[in-house]
């Protein structure tokens, strides 16, 4: 198994149980950022799980819960990890179960693997350029990340219902993403819309369970990095909406385009 793979996907695990033992608790602690988004506990603990595993690889990493780091200090890495402790922190507050927690390694700017654990649900979602993207289950008390690599499935699944689904934003439904709903409509006919949080709606096309994810609202380069790699290696796009290109990564400005994400 690739190294990298195998060391993200510990870090993601056991961030997991770092965030469910703070989740399952009263103490939260939110304290609000610069930026007016929602800081826990549960981010700090995450962040904290994670770099104590990834500063083993000995590859930069920039997160969102880490210190700033100038451009001219990363525009020459060729490699670097790409962390969100907590995507969706204001889900996890809500206490819907609706984060994930979200671990890319970037190389030359482009996705070669993505970690995304769902834990309140389970769910692991992993993937290399070289060997696809796959899902499995996972149990946090006992697992071995060998058996769970060689149980996993790959992606996409096939869905029995084949309307034309799109999945949008929980919290940022924008109204340039009801316009292209609502084209959508023209084209396809019937079209379920299904609201989500956090990178879950990378995963869910990545996953088959829709066709088409539309984010015509501010996202950063963590939010999206480990989501675009498991979409792009299970065979979808994700498209720059300014450029019409595969969005890339380490760019000197971390907030995204717009972009949307289809087959």
């Amino acid at each position: 198994m690739n190294k990298n793979l195998k060391t993200a996907i510990i870090a993601a695990l056991e961030a997991g149980k770092a965030i469910l033992d703070i989740y399952h608790s009263d103490d939260f602690q939110v304290e609000i950022k610069g930026d007016n988004s929602p800081l826990t506990k549960a981010d700090v603990a995450s962040h904290n799980v994670i770099m104590s595993h990834l500063s083993a690889t000995g590859i930069p990493v920039l997160s969102e819960e880490g210190k700033s780091i100038p451009y001219n200090e990363r525009k020459d890495w060729g490699q670097l990890w790409i962390v969100d402790p907590i995507d969706g922190t204001k889900e996890f507050i809500k206490r819907n179960g609706e984060f994930t927690v979200n671990i890319a390694l970037i190389e030359n700017q482009k996705t070669v693997i993505g970690v995304i654990y769902v834990p309140v649900l389970g769910d692991l979602y992993f993937s290399t350029s070289d060997s696809g993207a796959y899902k499995v289950s996972v149990n946090l008390e006992d697992y071995n990340v060998d058996t769970l690599v060689s149980q996993a499935s790959k992606l996409p699944l096939e869905r029995e219902n084949k309307t034309f689904t799109v999945v949008a934003s929980r919290s940022h439904m924008s109204p340039e993403t009801e316009t292209y709903v609502s084209e959508m409509r023209e084209k396809h006919g019937d079209v379920n819309l299904i609201s989500k949080g956090s990178s879950l709606k990378l995963c869910m096309v990545a996953e088959g369970q829709a066709d088409c994810y539309p984010r015509f609202a501010p996202t950063m380069e963590w939010d999206t990095a480990a989501g675009q790699a498991i979409c792009e290696h299970a065979g979808f796009e994700v498209i720059d909406w300014s450029t019409k290109e595969c969005m890339l990564y380490n760019r000197k400005e971390l907030l995204n385009n717009w972009f949307l994400v289809r087959k």
